[in-house]
């Protein structure tokens, strides 16, 4: 049966909507990093982190490297990590055009507080 490309991205998108499989892939861009280090940087569950790596296993966007009794983990391809690096980059242009927005609302009206601010204030309203 054929997949529509549009539905196998969204799959593939799905697939990587999990925070700690984002982080996984993370820590995995300079190289191999055993299972040891990555349950160290993550702090999740041994059982949720086996999970999360068994996901990305068996979409073959990561691989297992065996060394005696150590187990590691690495991408599988270059394109991974380019693929986090755009998404930082998109990230930090839609964060950007807020913060000028929010600037610009913020200069347009003199009766609203600064961001930091009402952040300070109780039950202000700050960014998480």
């Amino acid at each position: 049966m054929h997949v529509p490309l549009y539905q196998a991205k969204a799959e593939f998108f799905r697939m990587l909507g999990h925070p700690a499989r984002i982080r996984v892939l993370e820590l995995l861009q300079h190289g191999p990093v055993p299972v040891r280090d990555l349950l160290a940087d993550i702090e999740i569950e041994p059982s949720s982190l086996s999970q999360q790596l068994a996901v990305l296993r068996r979409a073959g966007i990561v691989v297992s490297i065996r060394e005696g009794s150590t187990v590691s983990y690495a991408l599988a391809g270059g394109d991974v990590a380019e693929l986090l690096r755009a998404a930082r980059r998109i990230l930090t242009e839609l964060l950007a055009g807020r913060n000028q927005l929010l600037a610009e609302l913020q200069q347009s009206d003199g009766s609203a507080p600064p961001v930091a601010a009402a952040a300070r204030r109780p039950g202000g309203a700050g960014v998480g």
